[in-house]
């Protein structure tokens, strides 16, 4: 590569760094534009009936054998829990990750887009053995489904 083609890209990659500092400084390219919207009274809430209010809208689901909620049996460090929810309901609006007796039960929720498949994985902690329940809410009704875990070191507080 010849110096004056590295010279265009430095120059490229600094006037592109320059308008970019430019557009932050302005107030152009503000973080709270970007960042995901926050339920915070569902998250907060310490009773998993008002965090589902409070999130969903209401708290009545229907047990659903449509729903799975693959979590270890056994889950040696509280701290990183595995969870992977898989539904074949159709029409899936929401996927809420409930973590029975933490502190504040409520661990996730995802939205998801019209036409998406209905799955989420993500790792949650948990503070001591419990359920971890999977709320899907499909076509503006609510369905549920868990699968207890057993913690054996504490990721919450224990």
């Amino acid at each position: 590569m010849s110096t004056e083609m590295k010279r265009r890209i430095f120059l490229k990659r600094s006037l592109a760094a320059s308008a970019v500092g430019i557009a932050a400084g302005a107030g152009m390219l503000a973080p709270q534009q970007i960042l995901a919207a926050w339920n915070k009274a569902a998250f907060e809430s310490k009773e998993l009936p008002n965090a589902l209010d409070a999130l969903l809208g209401s708290s009545e689901t229907t047990e659903s054998a449509d729903i799975g909620v693959k979590a270890p049996d056994i889950a040696e460090n509280g701290a990183v829990v595995p969870v992977t929810v898989t539904t074949s309901i159709a029409d899936v609006e929401s996927i809420a990750i409930i973590a029975s007796n933490n502190p504040s039960p409520l661990v996730a929720n995802f939205v998801l887009g019209k036409g998406a498949i209905g799955f989420a994985a993500t790792r949650i902690k948990m503070g001591k053995t419990g359920d971890v329940i999977a709320v899907v809410k499909a076509g503006g009704k609510l369905y549920s489904a868990k699968k207890e875990v057993k913690v054996t070191i504490g990721g919450c507080g224990g």
